[in-house]
């Protein structure tokens, strides 16, 4: 097997540490353990941080075998942390308990042997100083700053944050640095000052940690105290500290009970306050915050009592692009199973918005939402009615073909939801919807496969859709693939209905049985997929009886 290069090898170490870090949240089993994981991981990251800052570090040999190391140790605890978000734990309870042992103890070897690599004078051979003393140069300026911040006057403090400001904005490796030293919770503590100067630049100062992933759980770790200083600020905080709290609440707020704090707490009645009085800025932030709190079911009738579909509303009319996407995207996660707050949406102008944003939007990412949520107020058939008498089939057709694979998705699932009667069917089929949709059927994501053969068995209802699909070169053969078992996660019935519809065809039967149908049905009806047994037996009285013994 070839080997990376060194260098890269330090970024696919440092790749390997943030998916790790990212996945220990999820884990429930020996959640102590994997606390200590995490934290050993992100001494690690600095380590392999400062030992690539040497010119010479991916060709010294002990550089090179610690590299090696690294990548076995890391390999292992990713294997291992897969087996424990599985609640079943596959090698026991014992077993795994000393497979994390050994993952620890291997972890605290690394770090040792990372320690003495970088302390031995090995690595300075040929290496320009000023490279290896800027990371201690920051390292030892950040300790300075944090004791200043500590003590002295408010005066003095207020010159030590802006210094600091100033040192986290050169550089995400700085913040990394910053708070490796134990920067947050001292931040965290300035924000209970008498001082306003030094409490906004303490609350800017924590946004901006809370951008860098790789520090970002040294900040959700200070909990209710952290909430607690962030929802004062946006109740009676300057219009600057508060987009910064909103910024900072972002990665908080995906927290399930974070979220429920939030909204115990008055927080997103503040939220939509500043949603309709806040600056541009702090608008398009707490839009964020509250899309994020919209997901969380028992948090959305706080925002009914607060009439947050009004005030969402408002902000898409007036609000900046991002903030107008952000609206949306909270309305999408508020009315995902609520007709009423549908209704509501369309009542209030919300249909006229939607287009508005639409034809508007800045970047075919952004349209993501605008199509998600025209899926969903679609599922309810007056309001389809009303969608398609204002242009949105016409909108609908080019988000099929873009190259965002969200946006493709997300618009697939909206023709499913507008093709509800056969006058939209006929509408769809004649202005080009089947070719992008069977193109979908080869997609690259099991969402995008199964939306295209959700949209097209509903479709296909409409018996002239059925000729145009049957003219299409590979839509048998695309449809048949998606009847395979192995395909996980996507639902059958689907692919099994849009092969249902032509079946009565001759030709289409033909292609169904050379493209290798009858086994997989034979699958798919011992797993008690709708419809499968009929079309297993369609396939049958055709005749084609070869095909249920290919392999």
């Amino acid at each position: 097997m070839k080997i990376p290069p060194e260098n890269d090898q330090f970024a696919l170490s440092n790749d390997r540490i943030s998916s790790l870090l990212d996945d220990i949240p999820l884990i429930n089993n020996f959640k102590g353990k994997w606390s200590s994981i995490r934290a050993k991981l992100s001494d690690l990251r600095t380590q392999l941080m400062d030992v690539s800052e040497f010119p010479n570090s991916s060709s010294n040999p002990l550089s090179v075998d610690f590299l090696h190391s690294v990548l076995e140790v890391l390999s292992e605890a990713a294997s291992l942390s897969e087996k424990c978000r599985n609640p079943e734990l596959s090698d026991g309870k014992l077993k795994t308990q000393s497979d994390i042992d050994s993952v620890l103890a291997k972890l605290d070897s690394l770090l040792k042997d990372g320690e003495v690599l970088i302390r031995s004078e090995i690595l300075h051979d040929g290496a320009v100083s000023s490279s290896s003393s800027r990371r201690e140069a920051v390292r030892a300026e950040s300790r300075n700053l944090i004791t200043r911040l500590q003590i002295g006057s408010i005066e003095s403090r207020v010159l030590a944050i802006e210094s600091l400001l100033k040192l986290l904005n050169e550089d995400d490796k700085n913040v990394t640095i910053a708070a490796a030293q134990g920067i947050v919770p001292v931040l965290v503590r300035l924000l209970d000052s008498s001082s306003l100067e030094l409490k906004e630049r303490a609350v800017a100062a924590i946004s901006i940690v809370s951008s860098v992933d790789g520090v970002r759980h040294l900040m959700i770790a200070e909990g209710l105290q952290l909430l607690n200083h962030l929802l004062r600020i946006l109740d009676s905080g300057s219009g600057f500290a508060k987009e910064k709290a909103c910024l900072t609440l972002q990665p908080l707020s995906i927290s399930k009970e974070n979220a429920r704090s939030i909204g115990s707490r008055g927080g997103i009645s503040s939220l939509l306050e500043i949603c309709e009085a806040g600056t541009p800025g702090s608008q398009a932030s707490a839009a964020a915050v509250l899309r994020n709190l919209a997901s969380f079911g028992e948090i959305k009738e706080n925002f009914i009592e607060e009439n947050g579909v009004i005030v969402l509303l408002g902000l898409l009319a007036s609000g900046t692009p991002l903030a107008q996407e952000n609206a949306i995207g909270c309305l999408c996660n508020l009315v995902a199973e609520d007709d009423n707050l549908k209704l509501l949406i369309v009542r209030e102008g919300g249909i006229e918005l939607l287009r508005s944003f639409w034809d508007s939007s800045p970047s075919v990412h952004s349209l993501e939402v605008a199509v998600e949520l025209l899926g969903l107020l679609a599922s309810s058939s007056p309001i389809a009615e009303a969608l398609i008498s204002n242009g949105f089939v016409d909108r609908l057709l080019p988000a099929l073909s873009c190259g965002v694979l969200g946006v493709r998705t997300a618009a697939a699932r909206a023709v499913h939801e507008l093709g509800f009667c056969t006058k939209t069917r006929k509408e769809m089929g004649e202005a080009g919807f089947i070719t992008p949709l069977v193109n979908m059927l080869d997609g690259k994501s099991v969402e995008e496969k199964e939306a295209a053969a959700k949209a097209l068995s509903s479709l296909l209802q409409y018996t002239g859709n059925r000729k145009i699909f049957q003219n299409e070169e590979k839509g048998i053969v695309s449809a048949v693939q998606l009847l395979d078992p192995s395909i996980s996660n996507l639902d059958k019935k689907y692919p099994v209905s849009l092969l249902a519809s032509v079946m009565i065809s001759s030709k289409c039967r033909k292609q169904m049985a050379a493209a290798g149908a009858g086994l997989y049905l034979q699958k798919l009806v011992e797993m008690n997929v709708d419809g499968s047994k009929k079309l297993l037996e369609c396939l049958g009285r055709g005749k084609i009886w070869g095909v249920f013994a290919r392999s």
